[in-house]
């Protein structure tokens, strides 16, 4: 039975974007879902994290920490992270669609792989590594599973970041080691800690892997493997695999140093070692295996004769960590290394095609610099003084690019053209935005057709009085009309309640008899002796907040005050003078709701605002006069 007909995400719309249509995989972390992103019609992976994840907040915190630096690695082997989010108790990725395979299954497929093929996959693997590594981004868990090899030959690293999101929610916690094993350096297994070197163990180890067909330690128990990385030196692949060079043998042992120092500093680091191993490879032809499986041709005879040299490339075997050479390729060497980034941008282009010397050489060709992400006028100067002739193209929306910022080149990035050749930048014009529409005195299904037809959605919809606008119609939108908003924003709608019965319980009579009168009401007053203040409204009919229309009778009820006798809070038991001190109440009436607050706090009063119209200035104000030093003030706005 097919487990994905039963996966209850399978055909529904996830944060109301992505239309989830199979499921790709399952592991230990997340499933991985083949979705649509409805919003911009484009195929995308999504991976969603397990739901025992999603309930821990701290896994939350970091994992969107960790999402939003990935998703600003841009490169041409990296899996490119789209969009993250959550809905509900989902938290996912957006991420790049790579069709293909994992590296995984092509060894599965393959087993062993030959030394040419092994450093063609390994090359643009150390290229995604070691732009993560220049922008302080780790890994943590390579492995064959997180390298994706696309139809066309593309190879690409994903997963970044997942692995740090788990360390904070889960190691501190409990202690359980976040990895996969049989990749973890030695480090991760005994303090759990990981720099850029503990990627390039994993990397070794799956380099180990591709050419032996098998990984360097198996065990019983995953504690019986993490003992062997930490207590044994990975052996020479060729021990396994005879035909091994010996420069791979070199560029597995010293990547896979049990000591950090020992390895290669970086990604970057060990990308210039495998493009020496595989540019010697490509002009020199089959290398010499080492150890017990070759013998080296002799340089003397036993009677002294001297004989042809080795051929070229056939040298004795290096110290640890060291490329054979000669002189002309050790200069080679010294110039790939101090250009070491331009050969990382190049490798990340060619992926499996065969690299020679053009490297070195400076001839009619020149590459294309890497311009996405800068400011166009920068991108452009700099294009310009590296012999390009530039044109300035028409600018497109894009909603992870900012405005005014490179997003797209033709030729492309790190293209060999002639010099002098004609360069298009294309620059962002961001985010696409458009004017919120007119949609004031519309009904709320007319209204949101029109918010629909202009590319946005509506977020909810609030009711307000309104003795100007028909009950039903729109009031306002927020954002205000004409305001710019990107396409698809969320807009809110106020609609008209109709004129409502203000509540005027609390205020004085004649503040009260003005403002209905005013609004062309009918006003009627009842006196009954209470224990309210003298002249307050304690009642009024019809009710506050009641529907009401225009010019309708209401009859208030004010309190004439206590009966005699009666002792107010601040009076004392002999009947002498009140205790509190007295002071004048500002008047706020017409003011602004916030002068009038500052100015009545400023006095020493406490503030009650009570919402009456609706408008932005004060009303009414209780009590006035004079008022103990302390007390607070209610005004109507």
């Amino acid at each position: 039975m097919d487990t994905t007909l039963t996966d209850p995400l399978i055909g529904q719309l996830l944060d109301g974007r992505y239309r989830v249509e199979s499921r790709i995989a399952r592991g230990g972390m997340a499933s991985v879902y083949l979705a649509l992103d409805v919003r911009l019609d484009r195929t995308v992976a999504l991976k969603v994290m397990h739901r025992s994840l999603a309930e821990d907040p701290q896994f939350v915190q970091r994992f969107i920490g960790e999402a939003k630096s990935v998703a600003s690695l841009s490169h041409p082997n990296v899996v490119h992270v789209f969009d993250q989010g959550t809905d509900g108790d989902h938290v996912y990725l957006s991420m790049e669609h790579v069709p293909g395979q994992t590296l995984r299954d092509l060894m599965r497929e393959r087993g062993r792989l030959p030394a040419r093929d092994a450093l063609e996959i390994m090359i643009p693997v150390l290229a995604a590594l070691g732009a993560a590594h220049q922008t302080g981004l780790i890994h943590r868990d390579v492995k064959p599973e997180n390298i994706l090899i696309s139809g066309d030959g593309r190879v690409k690293v994903a997963d970044f970041g997942l692995a740090r999101a788990l360390e904070a929610s889960h190691q501190t916690k409990t202690g359980v080691m976040i990895g996969t094993i049989g990749y973890m350096s030695p480090e991760q297994v005994t303090a759990g800690t990981a720099d850029a070197r503990s990627d390039v163990y994993a990397a070794g180890i799956m380099l180990f892997e591709m050419l032996t067909g098998e990984p360097p330690y198996n065990g019983e128990t995953p504690m019986s493997v993490a003992y062997r990385h930490v207590h044994d030196s990975v052996p020479a692949p060729s021990a396994l695999a005879p035909e091994t060079p010996q420069q791979l043998d070199v560029l597995v042992q010293t990547a896979t140093d049990r000591d950090p120092a020992g390895r290669y500093p970086d990604a970057q680091a060990m990308l210039v070692a495998a493009v020496e191993a595989h540019r010697l490879l490509a002009r020199l032809g089959p290398m010499p295996v080492t150890g017990a499986h070759a013998a080296l041709p002799p340089t003397a005879s036993t009677s002294g004769a001297h004989t042809a040299p080795p051929p070229y490339g056939h040298t004795l075997i290096q110290p640890r960590g060291a490329i054979p050479t000669t002189p002309a390729v050790a200069a080679g060497i010294k110039r790939l290394r101090r250009h070491w980034f331009i050969v990382a941008l190049a490798v990340a282009m060619v992926g499996g095609i065969v690299y020679s010397g053009w490297w070195f050489s400076q001839g009619r060709y020149i590459q294309v610099p890497d311009l996405l992400g800068q400011n166009i006028k920068a991108a452009q100067q700099q294009a310009l003084k590296s012999g390009f002739k530039v044109v300035v193209g028409k600018a497109r929306f894009d909603e992870k690019v900012a405005k005014d910022l490179v997003l797209d080149i033709s030729p492309s990035a790190n293209s060999e053209v002639e010099k002098g050749a004609q360069l298009t930048l294309i620059p962002s014009g961001g985010p696409e935005t458009i004017p919120v529409p007119k949609v004031e005195n519309l009904s709320e299904a007319d209204a949101r057709v029109k918010l629909a037809d202009a590319g946005l959605t509506v977020s909810r919809v609030s009711k307000s009085p309104s003795d100007t606008v028909a009950r039903g119609l729109v009031i306002k939108t927020d954002p205000i009309v004409g305001k710019r908003v990107r396409k698809g924003s969320a807009i809110k709608l106020i609609v008209s309640m109709g004129l409502v019965m203000p509540d005027m319980s609390g205020l004085p009579r004649d503040q009260a008899e003005k403002l209905l009168s005013d609004k062309g009401f009918q006003v009627s007053i009842d006196e009954v002796t209470d224990d309210h203040e003298p002249g307050t409204v304690i009642a009024q009919d019809p009710a506050g907040g009641t529907p009401v229309e225009a010019g309708v009778p209401v009859h208030l009820t004010v309190s004439t005050g206590p009966e005699t006798g009666f002792q107010w809070p601040w009076d004392n038991n002999d009947g002498s003078q009140p205790q509190p001190d007295f002071v004048n109440v500002p008047d706020v009436r017409l003011k602004s709701l916030g002068d009038a607050t500052r100015e009545l706090q400023a006095a020493g009063f406490g503030v009650k605002a009570r919402k009456l119209f609706g408008g932005q200035r004060v009303v009414g104000e209780r009590p006035t006069g004079q008022a103990p030093q302390g007390s607070k003030i209610t005004i109507w706005y």
